[in-house]
């Protein structure tokens, strides 16, 4: 009798969990559904800091660049971590080359990514960067705390990031989001 009473307690308990999980997906839904939650709003540590100290190579031995370099800039910029291998940075890629079409900074981050392959998606894609340095190793994405690529830092002239947005920009989010706070910050 206790064997078949243990045996039921096993198969209950997995279907609780699943009962459980299926749960919070559904309440992250109807949120997603009411407009009260945004998976691109990620909080950061980073927002209202310096950039990290970072130092990287670029696709080319004399290229790459530096915190400090992206520090020096008379306007706001935006850091972009891309992939070769990332759909969405393919995606994202025509909303980049418009908001480099309007004279604003990107300066891109090749995460994980080898030198050909960044080389290649350049070159099909399109390149909107004001510099492309390597980050091979992530590193500089942990220092970031970088949850997946593609993923973009709004960064003040001062150095400061104002913002982190999580996942592939599109013409919306830079009409709604990324221009509005590129303008504000001047």
């Amino acid at each position: 009798m206790d064997a078949i009473i243990r045996r039921r307690l096993l198969m209950l308990g997995p279907l609780g969990i699943a009962a459980a999980g299926s749960g919070v997906f559904w309440a992250l839904m109807l949120r997603m559904q009411q407009g009260k939650y945004d998976p691109h709003a990620l909080q950061s540590m980073l927002v209202g800091k310096p950039l990290p100290d970072f130092t990287l190579p670029g696709q080319t031995p004399s290229a790459g660049f530096s915190n400090t370099d992206v520090n020096r800039g008379k306007l706001p910029a935006l850091v972009n971590f891309f992939a070769s291998w990332c759909i969405p940075c393919v995606e994202e890629s025509s909303a980049l080359d418009e908001l480099a079409r309007q004279g604003v900074t990107i300066w891109g981050i090749a995460y994980k990514d080898k030198v050909a392959a960044t080389a290649g998606f350049l070159t099909r894609y399109g390149d909107p960067y004001h510099q492309v340095a390597r980050d091979a190793d992530g590193r500089t994405a942990i220092n970031f705390g970088l949850y997946g690529v593609p993923e973009t830092y709004v960064v003040d002239r001062t150095g400061i990031v104002r913002l982190r947005y999580a996942g592939g920009l599109s013409s919306d989010s830079v009409r709604d989001t990324i221009l509005p706070l590129l303008r504000k910050l001047g």
